[in-house]
């Protein structure tokens, strides 16, 4: 049989089960992951059978058995569909508009089974080009260990309480210091400390969104967002993209139409298109903001990876937090599960966020935040970031010129950051169905859109596109489109 079904895992071993036997776990396993989701059409007898190194008999056997079992439909003519199973959702698993028609057959990631494969895979990123973090052999686990160790020569007694609802003074402290580098003022009182921006966002969803408020998004955007606001009611509205940043005439008409209360975006190394904020695009935002009143949430995730000097405009800096709430994080360039984020907003803002976060969740965790703050302050962070800067400038040429070669056109290359925005030309949702049988993780352009429109397109992380398979993969899969279209 082939390798893509020789390494789904048994839970015994495969090689007392027949074919049949094989192909049904191979196939089950598929639509418990939702690669196949319900109403799909299953790949036709012969070519599965083709495709599986396996006689049509054995695909026909594989085929009833599913049948039998309740994870398919036989429709005379037709073929075989999966079958809607009747089972409880998973937490936080939705439809992001639930008055949308269902999603076509060939979107067949959703993003909750994406998340569920970003954690696995990343233990193994180079196979993970859709993966949203850097791998962890590029980050430096000896500053948290060091920190780790001082903390622990300390009294412990200063870590039996809750701690404070805005949270660790210190850490507050040495953020104001450095948002005055970025040419924003914020006193302490004027920042909170989060557990990521996952939940600085929740936060500010549920002080501002109302159900029927309109919440502008980027399209493309960071697509995990986009369960939050629609949980609050929210009408998500998407604003488009060109390789220059976000297309403003098209902004201004949707703030005229929708009359948003809340505008969400990236400002520098948005997410996944690399693009980042003139200083004319910075006012222009602004301006419609003060003239439509909106609230802006600047997500500046990535900045750390933006070098100084770089052509890109906070908003921050040129509002001072009167209209913008600023969010940042470490997640991206210490550890992921550190989390420990933060926003610096007006007065009134960040008294009603610290309110807010004690009733879901009382304070953030103080030790972690005192981690970061050791970190912080022993001096070696710069350098590390530096030295991240300098790896993913030696790769994201490098991956673009590869990714160009198998045939795909990149929406435009940054200078900085760790994202690429590839058209595939083909549709991403069952490339990325394709990608996960040979052992890759792909992020269809679908999940990026507010609505999950179905796309082309594709984010790649540059520093986990190293793997000499995944070209390859991409050629063969890309050719193999091309000679069914012929």
């Amino acid at each position: 049989m082939s390798a893509a079904l020789d390494q789904i895992p048994a839970p015994h071993d495969a090689s007392s089960l027949t074919l049949v036997d094989q192909l049904v776990q191979w196939a089950r396993r598929r639509i418990e992951e939702r690669v196949f989701r319900a109403g799909m059409r299953m790949p036709s007898i012969r070519k599965l059978a083709l495709d599986k190194g396996v006689s049509r008999f054995t695909v026909v056997e594989a085929y009833e058995r599913l049948v039998a079992q309740g994870y398919l439909d036989s429709r005379r003519g037709s073929g075989f569909y999966v079958r809607e199973r009747l089972a409880a959702p998973m937490p936080g698993e939705r439809r992001l508009n639930a008055d949308a028609a269902p999603a076509p057959a060939s979107n067949t990631i959703d993003v909750v089974w994406l998340l569920r494969n970003m954690l696995q895979t990343s233990t193994r990123p180079e196979r993970g080009p859709g993966l949203g973090f850097l791998p962890s052999r590029w980050l430096d686990g000896e500053l948290i260990t060091g920190a780790l160790r001082t903390l622990g020569r300390q009294s412990g007694a200063q870590m039996l309480g809750f701690g404070t609802p805005e949270g660790f003074l210190p850490l507050r402290q040495q953020l104001q210091t450095r948002l005055e580098e970025l040419e924003i003022g914020a006193s302490p009182d004027q920042i909170v400390l989060a557990s990521g921006i996952t939940q600085a966002i929740d936060l500010i969803s549920r002080i501002f969104v109302q159900p029927g408020d309109a919440v502008i998004v980027g399209d493309p955007a960071w697509f995990q967002m986009f369960g939050r606001f629609v949980s609050q009611g929210a009408r998500l509205v998407g604003m488009p993209y060109t390789p220059d940043g976000p297309d403003l005439d098209v902004l201004e008409t949707l703030v005229q139409t929708w009359r948003p209360k809340m505008l969400v975006i990236n400002s520098v190394l948005q997410n996944p298109t690399g693009t980042s904020l003139t200083a004319a695009q910075a006012f222009r935002i602004l301006r419609l903001a003060e003239e439509y009143d909106f609230i802006v949430v600047e997500d500046d995730i990535y900045g750390d990876l933006c070098p100084p000097g770089y052509p890109a405009t906070r908003l921050a800096s040129l509002d001072q937090l009167k209209r913008v709430i600023y969010l940042g994080s470490f997640s991206k360039t210490l550890a992921a599960n550190l989390r420990v984020g933060f926003m610096a907003c007006s007065p009134d803002v960040a008294k009603a966020v610290t309110d807010q976060k004690m009733l879901v969740g009382m304070t953030s965790p103080e030790l972690n935040e005192r981690v970061i703050y050791k970190i912080l302050t022993e001096g070696h962070y710069r350098r590390h970031v530096e030295r991240l800067r300098a790896r993913l400038d030696g790769v994201r040429d490098k991956t673009a010129r590869m990714l160009e070669k198998t045939g795909l056109k990149l929406f435009q290359t940054p200078g900085a950051g760790m994202f690429l925005w590839a058209d595939t030309g083909v549709d991403s949702g069952v490339l990325a169905a394709a990608a996960h049988e040979a052992g890759f993780l792909l992020t269809p352009g679908s999940l990026f859109s507010p609505q999950q429109s179905p796309s082309s397109w594709t984010r790649f992380n540059v520093a986990n596109c190293g793997d000499p398979a995944l070209p390859a993969f991409l050629c063969r899969y890309l050719d193999g489109v091309a000679r069914r279209a012929s």
